[in-house]
């Protein structure tokens, strides 16, 4: 790296965030790297000898090294014997394992991988990536973690993202012109950048290069990605190695809805382009700067994926990867149905704590100077990040009209009752809207997530702590569920200072607090960073951290 101060950051640090999260909620997950635990080498020795095409020959080339850290955190390709690091799970369900959410950093899952040989469950895309994190510092490459709101999952290469809907405007609950898989839209998803020269593509497509050990479409054969140059990515430059399109398609995918159509060849006419839908943000930590609190410690690197929304130069370096992709080209050649003078806008939520009640708002704008008669249909739904819906919690639907040059609105209240128990793991809720003008044939969709807010994990030290003396720290959490919580447990960690712990806690009930104590006595003096969660069969991803001086 030309500014070797920054080899701090990215090999050096051993505590780091992971912004997860929708949109407008997104936060910063503290997470343990833990590269110097004595675990964490032997088990990337391990990884390497265990990833096809990385034999010793191989590792001095980290092009190489990294696509197969990409391909061996996951144990998508490998069998029991040889198997990769994490098992991914995605469903809610972890009774014969850890739930993702309940993981503090990367140290006891190397550890648990070493010591059995075998995967460990569970993880998902940012465990994943704190995993891949960690072992790129204990090799020395410079690496970090970086989260995209909004992602992607372009499963066809045609760089768009498709929703297709019926003759009664009902979602079709797949897509009916690719049988390859479905395109599907993360509320986030987070991958790696690694650092390193490409003496294999044209000067300046070096430096940051994003990996995604994160399984979800195949690369020659095997569940690896990267490593994709980001300055290819920005430009559109699609036949470069390594799943560059791909790559692309995940910050930058057009998200076009399609309605049924007899009387068009395809069966579906385009009803509507976004062209700003995907991608929104995408964040990572910045150097040298650690905030138990809040995200001062954040930063914005969407600028280093693609050029500024709603600029030309944006619309031409898509362009670009389209003319090079064949699937790209005929999805992008079909013309959008024109629209009228009606406009719709879903409102989006700001921030709902658990427990409270939400109303859903769709603005609609009669342009024209004829009364128009709007078919409308709003719901709410609970989804895993990954998208996939899980319950719907309440739908309205209805016919009305609207006066020429006039306003009017569609709202659908949600109480509290109709969602508390249909939440899923990290209480995400969709917004669905869709409305056709009779009169026109014109159709609208649009769609917004949401999380509802869970309180924080709180730490808190007893008195001074210092060096070799026992110290006491108190973690604290207050139930919000009007339910009991069961099969609980804290874990902690602090990298230096303790390994992870896992302890596990009685059932805690509604608007109960739960309180845990516990004493470590830390080496040295200085600053002592602390990471925690609690989970629960009912509710998970609460987590804490402090940073504690030690004297």
């Amino acid at each position: 790296m030309e500014d070797k101060r920054l080899l701090d950051e990215y090999v050096l640090n051993d505590l780091g965030k992971i912004w997860v999260g929708p949109y407008g909620t997104c936060r910063g997950r503290e997470w343990v790297f833990g590269q110097f635990d004595d675990c964490v080498l032997p088990a990337a020795m391990m990884m390497l000898d265990r990833a096809m095409g990385c034999a010793p020959v191989s590792r001095a080339d980290p092009i190489r090294v990294t696509r197969a850290l990409s391909r061996i955190v996951n144990s998508n390709d490998e069998d029991a014997a040889m198997s990769g690091v994490l098992a991914g799970k995605w469903s809610g369900e972890y009774k014969d394992g850890m739930a993702p959410a309940a993981w503090t950093g990367s140290v006891g899952i190397l550890e648990e991988y070493l010591t059995t040989g075998q995967e460990v469950k569970y993880g998902q895309c940012w465990v994943f990536a704190g995993v891949l994190t960690t072992v790129c510092r204990a090799l020395g490459i410079p690496s970090r973690v970086v989260s995209n709101l909004v992602s992607a999952h372009d499963a066809n290469a045609s760089l768009t993202v498709d929703r297709y809907y019926d003759l009664q405007n009902e979602v079709v609950p797949y897509d009916p012109l690719n049988w390859e898989g479905e395109d599907s839209v993360w509320n986030y998803h987070v991958w790696n950048e690694a650092w390193m020269v490409r003496p294999d593509l044209p000067k300046g497509y070096g430096g940051w290069q994003a990996i995604d050990s994160t399984p979800q479409e195949t690369s020659d054969g095997f569940f690896q990605c990267g490593p994709a140059s980001v300055e290819a990515i920005k430009c559109g430059a699609a036949g470069f190695s390594y799943d560059v399109p791909f790559m692309l398609a995940s910050v930058n995918a057009d998200l076009v809805r399609w309605k049924e159509d007899p009387g068009s060849p395809r069966g579906y006419t385009k009803i509507y382009t976004n062209k700003y839908h995907i991608g929104k943000c995408i964040y990572t930590k910045a150097p040298w700067i650690f905030d138990p609190n809040g995200d001062t410690d954040r930063q914005d690197i969407t600028s280093s994926y693609k050029a500024q929304e709603g600029t030309s130069m944006e619309r031409l370096y898509l362009m670009n990867a389209v003319r090079n992709l064949e699937r790209a080209k005929e999805f992008f050649e079909v013309p959008t149905s024109p629209h009228e003078n009606v406009i719709f806008d879903l409102v989006e939520l700001d921030k709902i704590k658990l427990g409270e009640n939400f109303s859903v708002t769709v603005n609609i704008e009669n342009k024209s100077s004829e009364v128009r008669t709007i078919k409308a249909a709003v719901s709410a739904a609970t989804i895993f990040y990954t998208g996939i819906k899980d319950k719907l919690v309440k739908k309205a639907t209805g016919t009305f009209k609207i006066m020429p040059n006039k306003k009017d609105k569609l709202q659908l209240i949600v109480d509290a009752g109709e969602y508390m128990d249909k939440l899923v793991e990290y209480c995400l809720i969709k917004i669905y809207a869709i409305a056709t003008v009779e009169e026109t044939n014109e159709t609208w969709a649009d769609e917004d997530d949401f999380d509802v807010q869970k309180p924080k994990l709180d730490i808190q030290v007893t008195k001074e702590i210092t060096a070799n003396e026992p110290g006491t720290v108190i973690f604290s959490f207050t139930n919000p569920l009007k339910k009991i919580l069961t099969k609980c447990f804290f874990k902690y960690e602090s990298p230096g200072v303790t390994k992870p712990q896992s302890i596990p806690y009685r059932d805690v009930g509604p608007g109960e607090t739960a309180q845990l104590e516990r004493s470590f006595a830390p080496r040295a003096t200085g600053e002592v960073r602390l990471v925690a969660s609690f989970s629960s069969s009912e509710l998970v991803d609460v987590t804490g951290s402090a940073v504690l001086q030690v004297r």
